[in-house]
């Protein structure tokens, strides 16, 4: 089962920012959207970014439009997930997720459309 694998998580203040990275694991990924999700402690997990496979359509979760930015120079590279003004209540699980599309992305992305997952990285924000 190919995987993808998530880095850059870790701890910061409030304001800060972080970046977080995704790669597939042992192939190559054109072709594939890429999604970031999260879950916070005792909540469900929900979609904060996507991108497509070109990297010419994004979107984001209201709740971190105008904070975070969803990126990836090509096809093949890694997906990137700047995060800036971070706020406590951006702490979570964040998950990486990829899966093959070939039609326009929605404006959130939904756990059930992706293949692919990472472990998750934890991202907190604290004092």
């Amino acid at each position: 089962q190919p995987q993808v694998v998530e880095s850059g998580g870790g701890l910061v203040q409030p304001g800060g920012s972080l970046r977080l990275s995704c790669a597939p694991s042992g192939w190559n990924w054109p072709l594939y959207a890429v999604a970031w999700f999260r879950q916070a402690p005792g909540k469900e997990r929900e979609g904060v970014s996507c991108i497509s496979s070109k990297g010419l359509d994004t979107h984001y979760a209201n709740s971190v439009k105008g904070r975070f930015t969803i990126s990836r120079d090509s096809d093949e590279s890694p997906v990137y997930l700047q995060m800036n003004g971070l706020k406590p209540e951006d702490t979570a699980v964040y998950y990486c997720a990829a899966s093959y599309w070939n039609r326009p992305l929605p404006t959130q992305p939904f756990e059930l459309d992706y293949t692919f997952w990472g472990q998750g990285t934890q991202v907190t924000v604290s004092p």
